[in-house]
């Protein structure tokens, strides 16, 4: 596995990927392939060709730089910023262990990808994708019980699918909704009132422990309840 990602390293500097890039997309890889068990050419091909996947022919350093892009958002506005970002020609290859967006563009010949979100329900993943594969939908990313799918719009709008000067990769990597915040919020009062009625009944440290784990549980229990619903209304059509 070492000498693939060597030889990768190689090939992104190469094609003028900064080094802070190479060490970066490197490091994630190789976690993804610890996690996965996979073997590093059966899941990316040969070395060569997927640093031309990842770093664009390397014309100029801006060029490279702006090739590929990790971003990240909350579960109530992922979905629009990915159908956002892919009509600006963004390719999603994979979501990383920190629950980032790993996309990259094709900066000589960059196309409009949409995409869509699913739950993973009881019938298991592997379901879910064949499901969805005859309508060119395919797997580009997991994250806790959710499913990412991309397909390229060529196949609904031909040539208009094409970008001829596709916008700069936005500034900032993070994006974040009100809602959000508002969740964040309400599982830290959860917390509070949790450890302020439970630490009175049962007095002393023990009552504050107890407080303490109970809050968090109630407040973890809420926000994956909250988001379990928000995907499924969003998926029904009703939100």
């Amino acid at each position: 596995m070492s000498g693939y990602f060597d030889e990768l390293a190689v090939r992104l500097r190469e094609r003028g990927v900064p080094e802070d890039t190479v060490t970066a997309t490197v490091a994630d890889l190789t976690a993804y392939l610890a996690e996965s068990g996979g073997d590093p050419e059966e899941e990316f091909g040969p070395a060569a060709g997927f640093a031309r996947q990842l770093g664009a022919a390397p014309a100029t350093e801006n060029a490279a730089e702006s090739s590929t892009w990790r971003w990240t958002a909350d579960i109530f506005v992922d979905e629009h910023h990915l159908n956002e970002f892919g009509d600006q020609g963004w390719e999603v290859d994979r979501v990383d262990a920190a629950g980032r967006f790993v996309c990259h563009r094709d900066e000589d010949n960059p196309q409009r990808w949409e995409y869509r979100r699913e739950v993973v329900t009881r019938k298991g993943r592997p379901a879910l994708v064949e499901e969805l594969a005859p309508d060119g939908w395919e797997p580009c990313g997991t994250w806790f019980f959710y499913e990412y799918f991309k397909r390229p719009k060529a196949a609904s709008l031909g040539p208009d699918a094409e970008l001829g000067a596709p916008p700069r990769a936005p500034g900032k990597g993070a994006f974040f909704s009100k809602r959000f915040f508002l969740l964040i919020g309400f599982c830290a009062v959860c917390l509070v009132l949790s450890l302020v009625l439970l630490s009175g009944v049962s007095g002393g440290g023990a009552g504050f422990l107890v407080g303490l784990l109970a809050g968090a549980a109630g407040g973890a229990l809420a926000a994956l309840g909250a988001l379990w619903f928000q995907a499924r209304r969003g998926r029904d059509g009703s939100g």
